[in-house]
């Protein structure tokens, strides 16, 4: 059952849809031992790393529970989420934190030089991007929330006209999804975003680099603040 995505949905959201579908269509229940990666990779025709990111997606939201040496293991649906996700949370806590003090160093300095580099296409970009999120937040679809958040990251660092960030950032949206994961499911945390985005891309538009940097350095505090105190509940 190979998966053959749209250009416009990252493949791991497709990925981490079909095995959704999968733990319900095959009937697993809680505790069972599901598919390996490895046999994922073959099932779906789909790359070891697109597999892996979608069962980080699937575990943060409680889906399953990753116990390594020994496997996936299903651990039941959304009226656990919650707790679920406070696990995972608790887990990945250093991987987290590592996460982010890493993009407080590199995405205030994107802002700023988008502030200084970005062209109008660019900004108008970013804005559709503020509005497609803020729409998203009422449908309570959080992997599309965490898609679109990772999107304007990177939209951000392409507007820097660098290159090297550009790509910088594109690979950590991609292979390091913890950081948007564990932010936007923090219950609250969505809808404060939407303003924080929309203090950055002003910011931006304004052609501020200083109150650009700023505000995505309050952005990033505040997410990582929120995911703390989650953490400590």
């Amino acid at each position: 059952m190979p998966i053959h995505p749209e250009k416009t949905v990252r493949l791991s959201e497709k990925v981490s849809e079909t095995l959704k579908g999968l733990i319900i269509e095959e009937g697993f229940a809680a505790g069972d031992r599901f598919y390996s990666e490895h046999e994922l990779t073959g099932l779906l025709g789909v790359s070891r790393s697109s597999v892996r990111e979608a069962v980080r997606i699937l575990e943060a939201t409680g889906w399953v529970r990753v116990i390594h040496g020994k496997g996936i293991f299903v651990a039941g649906a959304s009226p656990q989420e919650v707790e679920a996700f406070s696990e995972w949370l608790r887990r990945n806590e250093d991987g987290i934190l590592e996460h982010f003090e890493i993009r407080l160093i590199i995405d205030p300095k994107a802002a700023a030089y988008a502030a200084k580099n970005a062209d109008d296409r660019d900004i108008q970009a970013l804005r559709d991007l503020c509005e497609t999120f803020c729409r998203s937040v009422d449908s309570k679809a959080t992997e599309d929330l965490v898609r679109l958040d990772s999107q304007l990251h990177a939209a951000i660092a392409k507007s820097t006209k660098n290159r090297t960030l550009a790509i910088l950032m594109k690979t950590m949206t991609r292979v390091l999804p913890e950081g948007w994961i564990s932010s936007l499911h923090v219950p609250g945390r969505a809808r404060k975003t939407v303003e924080e985005h929309r203090r950055i891309v002003d910011a931006i538009a304004r052609r501020d680099p200083a109150a650009a940097e700023r505000e995505m350095t309050e952005h990033l505090t505040r997410a990582l603040e929120d995911i703390r105190a989650s953490i400590r509940r």
